[in-house]
């Protein structure tokens, strides 16, 4: 089955579709390599490894895009340089989408490829978008893509991939259990009654991992937050990862064990 598509840039594309008899990867019965992963804006992901990845800036882009408008909204409507300059606008969102999905698709290729279990959050990401607050910034992200795409890379790779019930995951202490109230602006988890401290996205991603090993049914995890967190998680940028592609990540491996 081939499609062909005219996209508003001018350009065309086909695509194929084929059918294969591969069979999906079998899961490993007891995954050893496990990672519970929290999404969000300041930071696109933190993981239980102590990886904390950026967000994509794409300012550049999108300052170029609004440019590309305002001349738009200046021509004549039906005209010759009215159609040459909406197609400039068209290059302009496509670029936008380009950057965007070859990010997400190294990105989750790489949790997809180095677990046996990747822990998310099953968010209501339409819900986000509709509600007044961060709408822009929560469409933007593309958090319900880059779902998408791990869940079927996880699949094809034989990963478990689990999506968890959000509620509370950034409250309830990832140590004791103890639920605090947490503003938006707190990005430091402390709890008064055990005393664990740490980066409020990394102890999110922690509640994340025990509630996808408890789905699964192989129990909690052995490590715990306390015995394996690092003093300072590693970032990574969102630049790094879509220049070098997901290998990127293990580096930060390497060099957090040296330290």
């Amino acid at each position: 089955q081939v499609t062909l598509k005219k996209e508003p840039t001018g350009e065309w594309f086909a695509t194929f579709g084929v059918q294969m008899d591969r069979e999906p990867s079998e899961l490993p019965e007891n995954p050893e390599k496990c990672v519970g992963v929290d999404i969000g804006i300041c930071k696109y992901a933190h993981d239980t490894d102590g990886t904390a990845v950026g967000s994509l800036d794409l300012a550049d882009e999108r300052e170029r895009l609004e440019r590309e408008q305002r001349k738009l909204s200046r021509k004549q409507h039906g005209s010759n340089n009215y159609k040459e300059q909406r197609r400039r606008v068209a290059e302009c969102h496509a670029d936008l989408r380009r950057k965007c999905r070859d990010f997400l698709h190294k990105l989750s290729a790489y949790y997809a490829r180095e677990y046996d279990l990747v822990a998310v959050e099953d968010l209501n990401v339409k819900g986000m978008i509709e509600s007044p607050s961060n709408s822009r910034n929560t469409a933007s992200a593309a958090w319900r893509t880059f779902l998408s795409l791990l869940e079927y890379k996880c699949e094809r790779e034989g990963t478990h991939f689990v999506a968890v019930n959000p509620r509370e995951t950034t409250k309830e202490c990832a140590s004791c259990g103890i639920s605090t109230e947490k503003p938006l602006w707190v990005r430091e988890h402390s709890c008064p009654a055990c005393g664990f401290e740490a980066d409020r996205d990394a102890n999110a991603a922690w509640n994340i991992l025990s509630r996808g090993l408890e789905d699964v049914g192989v129990g909690h995890s052995e490590r715990t937050p306390v015995e394996t967190a690092l003093p300072v998680d590693t970032p990574v940028s969102a630049k790094r990862v879509v220049e070098s592609g997901s290998p990127t990540l293990n580096e930060r491996t390497a060099s957090a064990v040296s330290e």
